[in-house]
């Protein structure tokens, strides 16, 4: 659970810098390119730094490895073949990212922040399924009801009457659910098959698309450049990475189908005590139970 802990610590982290920036005129696209910018850098300089792609050698051909894969579900890739899998599976997943945040903002202006939050949590729902099905990790019978607890958690603290009556199920939250839990799960795919130490190769690849999608946008809207927005995109990148590189390190040893809900549930709770704290927020009734949920679904799961 510890480096689940970091994970959350490092998403609500995003939230809050937000939360702290959000009064200010803030240009969404260049935040958004200077934050994968730093998530990418830092990522290259940790492979640099630790010398992973140094004395790497083909020991046998990343198509004889990965096919191994169908023939023993514990196979686990070579260090040559995690590296090329890390930048294959970084550079297909890279796009959902992106596409996660265009439609979360396209749906917000559609539907409304309520319901749009509360689809992007559940996006969740893709890893775990695919988790349960491919993979076939089931968690036990009271993990189920710590699982169920937060996803109701997440419904609770996103939706309102208001949000609920506003909402009329436009293409954008389908593609938002879609894209949104598509990148979550992309932490799973790489770490299923590959070697966990290799995972900067995978962030470097993921965060670097992502930064080129993103800087196509900003220059095609023909944004405004500010050093504010840099700063802010740099001071977000950096919990950006770690959620996904302590993310990763979680789904070593924890079901995926634990590990997701309490994240998204977590983060939730974060950032409601954070605002609390930091910029004296009132947490709604309802925010409450969700945390109250929250915490009895921690302590279920790690029965």
């Amino acid at each position: 659970m510890f480096y689940l802990s970091l994970a959350i610590i490092c998403s609500a982290s995003i939230a809050l810098i937000f939360k702290y920036t959000e009064n200010a005129e803030a240009n969404r696209y260049v935040i958004t390119s200077a934050n994968y910018f730093i998530a990418f850098a830092i990522s290259l300089f940790m492979i640099f730094s630790r010398g992973l792609l140094s004395g790497v050698t083909r020991e046998v051909s990343f198509a004889k490895d990965f096919s191994l894969l169908f023939s023993n579900n514990d196979h686990i890739l070579s260090p040559y073949s995690s590296i090329l899998w890390g930048l294959i599976v970084g550079g297909i997943f890279g796009s959902f990212f992106f596409l996660s945040f265009i439609y979360y903002q396209k749906s917000i202006k559609e539907n409304g922040v309520g319901i749009s939050g509360t689809i992007a949590k559940l996006g969740i729902l893709i890893p775990m399924i695919f988790s349960i099905v491919i993979w076939k990790e089931f968690p036990s019978s009271i993990q189920w009801v710590g699982i169920v607890l937060s996803l109701v958690s997440i419904v609770i603290v996103n939706l309102s009457q208001k949000s609920i009556e506003k909402f009329d199920f436009k293409p954008a939250i389908i593609l938002l659910f879609i894209f949104g839990g598509m990148a979550e799960f992309s932490n799973k795919f790489y770490q299923k098959y590959a070697l966990n130490e290799y995972k900067d190769v995978f962030l470097f690849a993921l965060f670097f698309v992502a930064f080129l999608i993103s800087i196509f946008y900003t220059f095609k809207e023909k944004s405004a450049i500010t050093k504010k927005d840099i700063l802010t995109g740099f001071v977000v990148g950096i919990p950006n990475l770690f959620s996904s590189y302590f993310l990763i390190l979680a789904l070593a040893t924890l079901k995926t189908s634990v590990v997701f809900p309490i994240y998204s549930a977590g983060s939730i709770v974060l950032i409601n005590i954070g605002g609390f704290l930091l910029f004296k927020e009132k947490i709604a009734r309802k925010n409450k139970v969700a945390i109250i949920l929250t915490i009895i679904a921690l302590v279920l799961i790690n029965l």
